[in-house]
């Protein structure tokens, strides 16, 4: 997997246009605020459908990423099983990074 996602995620998270923590990016994903939500591949069942349902009913894109400590350490903070995007740009870039990656 390639990981040029991981930089554009710390920019993002410099830049303030993530969400962190399970109760903040629910809210966000039913404000419609989330642009795009990611799972650590190891998320645990109940957390990982609790979003994926949110997601769906909001209609709000989710994509799987690596595991919590590759995600957590490209954001600098422990234990990150989920992540919001806030910014359309981030979450298109992200989407499209995390597409090839992938395919690729």
């Amino acid at each position: 997997m390639s990981k040029d996602y991981l930089n554009l995620l710390g920019l993002a998270f410099r830049a303030g246009k993530l969400s962190l923590g399970e109760e903040a990016i629910i809210k966000d994903i039913q404000k419609k605020r989330a642009k795009l939500v990611l799972l650590a591949s190891d998320i645990g069942p109940q957390t990982r459908k609790k979003l994926i349902d949110k997601c769906t009913f909001y209609n709000i894109p989710f994509l799987l990423a690596d595991d919590r400590d590759t995600i957590s350490q490209a954001i600098g903070k422990s234990g990150r099983v989920a992540i919001a995007v806030l910014d359309a740009g981030f979450a298109d870039k992200l989407a499209s990074l995390l597409d090839e990656s992938i395919r690729g």
